[in-house]
């Protein structure tokens, strides 16, 4: 077997193929060598995936899409409010948003969302909604599973309250997600549902597991996500993927 040793194999003109082996071999990167590209293409060069070279891909085959792909990211310090106002398009059939440990400056306060049809220039979507709650104390006390019909909505331009009572200790925190699907589609309402856990700031505190759902009562497309707190601001990571 031979062997070559180089830096660097290139052709000898800019843009040319440069084929390792022959049909039926195998091209080997043994263990320990690292191999960098950042675009990577099948036989007939198709481009299956391209990273901007800082470990994000910039564009993806559709064949590939089964799993999610990070849109943003968006960590608020102090925030009133956290807006995701551009990716929400028909690239993807479903859209994906999780909480990562978004703590209130205000004690006892609930996490909501709205949806915006213009872009974010208005939250106020017409939405119908149910809403529920399970809790366990951290003594043993306040175990029960509760049909919250004060927070659910109906044909209501309101915020959606997604869990209520998030403890602002110095640990307390919310974390959970939101679905959205298919927010682009111009003929069927858009359905959402969440789940948000949270460590409660009731007496006794404990935890709660809060879950909603419903449907924004909308043909136009949801181009526009908002969450914010009842009252006070908030530290929170919050992403945003797409799916499908």
């Amino acid at each position: 077997m031979s062997k070559v040793y180089a830096d660097a194999v290139t052709s000898t003109e800019a843009n040319q193929d440069l084929t390792l082996g022959g049909s039926g071999d195998n091209v080997i990167v043994t263990a320990g060598a690292t191999l960098k590209t950042n675009t990577i293409k099948d036989s007939g060069g198709n481009t299956l995936w391209t990273s901007d070279g800082s470990g994000n891909l910039s564009s993806q085959n559709s064949g590939l899409k089964g799993n999610m792909t990070l849109l943003s990211t968006q960590t608020a310090s102090n925030a009133a409010s956290v807006s995701f106002t551009s990716g929400i398009d028909s690239t993807y059939k479903l859209y994906i948003f999780k909480f990562i440990d978004v703590n209130p400056a205000t004690n006892a306060a609930d996490l909501g969302f709205n949806g915006s049809i213009d872009g974010g220039s208005n939250y106020n979507v017409t939405k119908t909604t149910t809403f529920f709650r399970a809790q366990h104390g951290e003594g043993g006390a306040a175990a029960d599973l509760v049909y919250a019909t004060a927070y659910d909505l109906a044909q209501s331009t309101a915020r959606q309250q997604i869990c209520l009572g998030i403890a602002n200790d110095a640990d307390g925190s919310a974390v959970g997600e939101l679905y959205l699907f298919n927010p682009s589609n111009t003929t069927y309402v858009k359905h959402f549902y969440s789940r948000v856990q949270i460590m409660n700031s009731n007496t006794p505190s404990g935890t709660a597991d809060w879950i909603t759902s419903g449907y924004f009562n909308n043909t136009n497309d949801i181009d526009a996500v908002q969450f914010d707190m009842s009252s006070g601001n908030m530290d929170a990571t919050i992403k945003m993927y797409g799916l499908g």
